[in-house]
């Protein structure tokens, strides 16, 4: 028996690759890579990307081909605004700009981390996560979260 060796893609070949199973109606799954999702995506999530039939609300993270890079980034919608939506990392320092409707490649439909279902950040308070990115409050929210002593994030010393 032979085997092939299989080099991992390249930010250009994933985006044509998920590019060329959305436009066939197939959703998409690979592993983030990076940070700047943190916390809600992290490195190493494997995420479902669907296709995208209407304009993203406010809070959805999507799949883009940024227009000015032509990078391939997964991010949150903080905003909609004329031409198309505006995109930012929750953990990103800043918004990525706007986004026109043909560089949104899909919605992001699952997260999955360790093998479970990652629920926060995709539910109703998304766009609450959406709002505090765009003031410029969510990184300092979350990092002063990650200050508190773990026994009483989880509701009480044991």
């Amino acid at each position: 028996y032979g085997y092939a060796l299989i080099e991992p893609l390249d930010a250009a070949g994933l985006r044509a690759l998920m590019g060329a199973a959305l436009e066939r109606g197939a959703s998409f799954r690979f592993t983030a890579r990076g940070n700047s999702m943190d916390p809600f995506v992290r490195d190493g999530d494997v995420l479902t990307v669907g296709v995208c039939v209407r304009r993203p609300a406010v809070g959805e993270t999507v799949a883009v081909c940024h227009p000015e890079t032509g990078r391939l980034i997964v991010h949150r919608v903080v905003a909609r605004v004329a031409g198309g939506v505006l995109v930012r990392g929750d953990g990103a320092g800043q918004a990525d700009g706007v986004v026109g409707p043909p560089d949104v490649l899909g919605i992001v439909l699952d997260v999955e981390r360790l093998g479970r279902t990652v629920r926060l950040g995709r539910g109703p308070e998304r766009g609450a996560i959406a709002l505090l990115s765009r003031v410029g409050w969510l990184r300092p929210l979350v990092a002063a979260w990650r200050r508190v002593p773990a026994c009483l994030r989880r509701g009480g010393f044991a």
